[in-house]
């Protein structure tokens, strides 16, 4: 135990969650004024800097179409041959890349949209409602994942850096300055940000989930019952990862085999199999068409501020997450070429992606469209999309059945997705850790138990979960410039081992 705390960055480790921690409680002792604040910022950034964060979209799809089809391409990540089958890898970065939050907006995205003006001013609900959730969770974001998982796995792999942290990452380009205070800085960042992107998933998806295991059992929906959930989900995650690679790996399989059985209820069950390929298809085809305009438009005039609410709102947060995806998607690629990095990373990530927008956002829009039911009036009337989401399901037949597939899933992309980041949390808590090297079961377990301390304390108070939420948004401003330099120093890097190799 005296070598463990010797080798532990305790600095790293605690300022952040302290931070965090001390937030929490402005929040729930001044919420207003709290909430004032976080929200003037947000918005300065957001209106102001818009277009910086629309470019940092395209600049990473860019480079990572780049890194592929270029000389970068044929750089293996070390090793001779891929650790995980492509199934395998495949199942750990989709479900580590998504959490449950995909459930959540596969079933009522369309209905964020359907009501924006904007969606009126481009065309018809028909056309346009299905299109935006594809776009916002399509090549873009994953692109912010796949760059980076590139430059780490080169870092990790490649050049066999030994300090698993953002700051190594920038090495190439600050030098021996990511020793000192700069790297300090960088890292402090980074930790924050995932700690507060990590309290504030819980937000979205959870109460969804309370509320379906509620329709199941007939318990009634109350805090304690949603943080019984939540020790429940922690002890599965907290399992898995005790036993390292291998149970998180059964676990990814085990979530992506409930996710398709989920998918397989909606689509043969629906009875509107021939409304949502159809529809679906006509999504894909809207989306190749106007991809670049909607990358880029920024409403400068302020129309409807369409963009700024959610496009930049999507970019911010999907940078946030990747402080620990990325860092996990690089560490399970060993093996693998750039090039195979990066395409398949694209595969399975837009793959499960769009088919489950397209089939369970589509089977909802079929209902309003239909006139089976008015999911609109419920949402709008309710000002609650779960409220909608359970009258969904509802149209189903085994409408409980339904429930309890929905429950266990969400709870298998929980359990995978924490799985992903306490191993990412725990390499950040040492001062250095081989390639092959995990972390202690004692630092995965404290990570894992610590995840969990913010979003059950912060289920009592909605609005800190909303403050915290922005909070997210607010730091990925900062880790953007990191990123930018994640990204330069990768290609330096690399481009400095091709010609040594070439020798």
């Amino acid at each position: 135990m005296k070598h463990l705390t010797k080798r532990l960055d305790w600095l790293t480790t605690l300022v952040p969650f302290l931070c965090i921690l001390f937030l929490c409680i402005l929040f729930i002792a001044f919420p207003e004024d709290s909430s004032s604040v976080l929200g003037s910022i947000r918005f300065f950034l957001g209106d102001q800097f818009g277009s910086f964060y629309l470019l940092m979209g395209l600049g990473a799809l860019f480079c990572s179409l780049y890194a592929a089809f270029s000389r970068f391409g044929s750089i293996r990540l070390g090793g001779k041959s891929p650790r995980y089958s492509n199934l395998q890898w495949g199942s750990m970065m989709f479900t580590a890349g998504l959490a449950a939050d995909i459930l959540f907006y596969s079933l009522c995205e369309w209905m964020l949209y359907a009501g924006e003006p904007h969606i009126s001013d481009m065309g018809s609900v028909q056309d346009w409602a299905s299109v935006y959730p594809l776009f916002h969770w399509g090549p873009i974001p994953w692109s912010f994942y796949i760059i980076l998982a590139v430059a780490f796995g080169f870092m990790l792999h490649v050049r066999k850096r030994n300090r698993q942290k953002y700051s190594e990452a920038c090495r190439p380009v600050l030098g021996k300055r990511v020793d000192g205070a700069l790297g300090r800085i960088i890292d402090l960042t980074a930790v924050f940000a995932l700690l507060a992107g990590t309290a504030t998933t819980f937000s979205l998806a959870t109460p969804l989930l309370s509320m379906a295991l509620s329709r199941v059992t007939g318990i009634p929906e109350t805090p304690a019952f949603t943080i019984a959930i939540l020790i429940a989900i922690c002890i599965v995650y907290t399992m898995a990862v005790y036993f390292g690679m291998k149970g998180v790996a059964r676990l990814a399989s085990s979530c992506v085999g409930l996710f398709f059985v989920l998918l397989a209820y909606f689509f043969f069950g629906g009875g509107e199999m021939r409304y949502i390929v159809e529809t679906g298809l006509t999504s894909l085809g809207n989306l190749s068409q106007n991809f670049i305009p909607l990358a880029t438009w920024t409403d400068a005039l302020r129309t409807s501020s369409f963009p700024q609410n959610w496009t930049i709102f999507y970019w911010a947060y999907w940078m946030v997450w990747c402080v620990a995806t990325p860092f996990f998607i690089g560490s399970i690629s060993q093996g693998r070429t750039i090039r195979q990095t990066v395409l398949g990373g694209y595969f399975f990530g837009l793959s499960g992606t769009f088919t489950s927008f397209i089939i369970l956002g589509n089977y909802g829009l079929s209902l309003q469209m239909h006139g089976r039911l008015d999911l609109m009036a419920i949402y709008v009337q309710s000002q609650n999309l779960y409220e909608a989401i359970m009258a969904v399901f509802e149209t189903m037949p085994f409408a409980k059945a339904g429930f309890l597939l929905l429950a266990l899933t969400m709870i298998a992309f929980y359990a995978t997705s924490f799985d992903a980041l306490t191993m990412v949390a725990s390499s950040y808590s040492y001062h250095s850790l081989d390639e092959k090297q995990e972390p202690d079961r004692f630092i995965k377990l404290f990570w894992a138990v610590t995840l969990m301390l913010l979003p059950i304390a912060l289920i009592f108070s909605e609005n800190s979960m909303n403050n915290l939420q922005t909070v997210s948004i607010i730091a990925a401003f900062p880790i953007s410039f990191i990123i930018l330099l994640i990204i330069w120093s990768f290609f330096k890097d690399a481009g400095s081992y091709l010609n040594e190799t070439k020798k």
